[in-house]
């Protein structure tokens, strides 16, 4: 008796440390690595005002450049070699890339963010604004957040000894928030480096589902179409009839309404941003502004809409615009329809590698004692550069901080969540570089 309730209280003890997952310590050079990211939280904080508060609007092409300048020493001295490619030919400012040549045969990892935010210099939404344990700016998490958890990680991977043998190439990119065109040689070289990537990591912002951080897999694709649509005009008496046709207002509010009606299907939101008609129509200023003539009485003969969709798949964004051209075609009487499309962002396809990719750094978060990051719904993220590697590469999306509000004044960022990120990023990458290339 006494022997059994010894043994039932030994085992009473030992079924509880049997029941959480064995956790491995971290390596001497990843502790090594933690603490470095710790001790320069200040220092991190100081590079991301200095770079906010450097206006970088898409098209603000000085800015951007300005804000190329300010990162390219940061590179420089952790042993990079950094290039400054310009891109005034596609009406934007450039692209700063830098490579870090490590140990030959072991993996190559593309690390991608840019330069460049939605906030133009017109915006009054101007400075870094420290609140605590949070801070606000232009950009701020959107992407400049992003470039600090680089720059952080590779310094920590610096001074532990671990950079050296790693294999890194950087695409920071100068017009992600509006791509310059054409997209073919905006961003060429971007594709050529997920061609000799066999890892890349997107460091836009870290998605928080009720405070749990989350993995990214995938992104989906942003595709826009301009649709024009052409009637017969004339008195409003004869509209609908054999002569006089249906106009072309009432043509384009059919193809709106038949998208509306046939085209919903898992993964896939669509949307018509913008429509004018009348007797004359026309778009400007990149299709955010429209102008329109038109009376009660004149049938139009005009009509302009213009719209995107965004998708998880290249199959289903084929998929969809042939939907599209299909209802376009399907014209009222005396009317006729064009719709075309312009260059696209990719989607990121939720693949079976990225998949692995996450557990990977599932793993990291075991090491470091931090909650496992579950799959992120696609539909909570917009398109990003990294679909223009994901069907070379495996990829990993979101590895930047935490915050809210992007793309809006009040863009805020969760400054631990910086330090969180680069200590994730530097012993993620510092395991896969001592891993042999595809």
């Amino acid at each position: 008796m006494i022997l059994r309730t010894v043994a039932a209280a030994a085992l009473g003890m030992l079924l509880p440390v049997l029941s959480v997952p064995a956790r491995a310590a971290l390596a001497p050079h990843e502790a090594a690595m933690v603490a470095t990211i710790d001790a320069e939280a200040g220092r991190n904080i100081g590079l991301l005002e200095r770079l906010v508060n450097q206006n970088s609007g898409t098209l603000n092409l000085d800015g951007v450049e300005k804000v190329a300048v300010m990162v390219r020493p940061e590179l420089e001295a952790l042993g990079f070699k950094a290039s400054w490619a310009p891109m005034r030919h596609t009406g934007r400012a450039g692209h700063l890339t830098a490579v870090h040549e490590g140990k030959p045969g072991t993996k190559r990892i593309l690390l991608i963010a840019h330069l460049d935010t939605v906030f133009e210099a017109d915006s009054p939404f101007q400075r870094f604004e420290r609140r605590g344990d949070g801070a606000e700016g232009p950009g701020v998490v959107d992407n400049k957040g992003g470039i600090v958890v680089i720059l952080a990680a590779l310094r920590a991977m610096k001074a532990a000894g671990t950079l050296a043998d790693a294999n890194i190439e950087i695409a920071l990119t100068g017009d992600e928030e509006d791509a310059g065109v054409p997209r073919s040689a905006a961003r060429a070289d971007l594709i050529a480096a997920g061609k000799r990537a066999d890892v890349a990591l997107d460091f836009e912002g870290l998605v928080q589902i009720d405070g749990q951080d989350m993995g990214s897999i995938a992104r989906r694709s942003s595709n826009s179409w301009e649709l024009r649509t052409t009637g017969r005009t004339g008195h409003s008496s004869a509209i609908f009839s054999p002569n006089s046709g249906d106009g072309a207002i009432f043509e384009i509010a059919r193809i709106i309404t038949q998208f509306r009606s046939d085209l919903p299907e898992p993964s896939l939101t669509f949307n018509v941003g913008l429509v004018a008609g009348g007797i004359s129509a026309t778009f400007e200023d990149e299709g955010t502004r429209s102008t329109a003539t038109g009376k009660s009485n004149i049938i139009p003969p005009t009509a302009l809409a213009i719209g995107d969709f965004r998708t998880l798949s290249a199959e289903q964004t084929d998929r969809v615009r042939r939907k599209m051209e299909a209802i376009v075609a399907d014209n009222a009487p005396r009317t006729s329809a064009e719709i075309r499309f312009a260059d696209a962002y990719p989607p990121m396809a939720p693949t079976e590698g990225n998949r692995a990719l996450l557990a990977r750094l599932n793993a990291v978060n075991a090491d470091m004692g931090l909650p496992e990051m579950p799959e992120l719904d696609p539909l909570r993220r917009g398109a990003g550069d990294i679909g223009f590697v994901a069907s070379d590469v495996d990829g990993l999306a979101g590895m930047g901080p935490a915050g809210s509000g992007a793309h809006a004044a009040g863009e805020t960022v969760d400054l631990p969540s910086i330090t969180r990120q680069a200590k994730r990023a530097a012993i993620l990458m510092t395991r896969l570089s001592r891993e042999p290339a595809r």
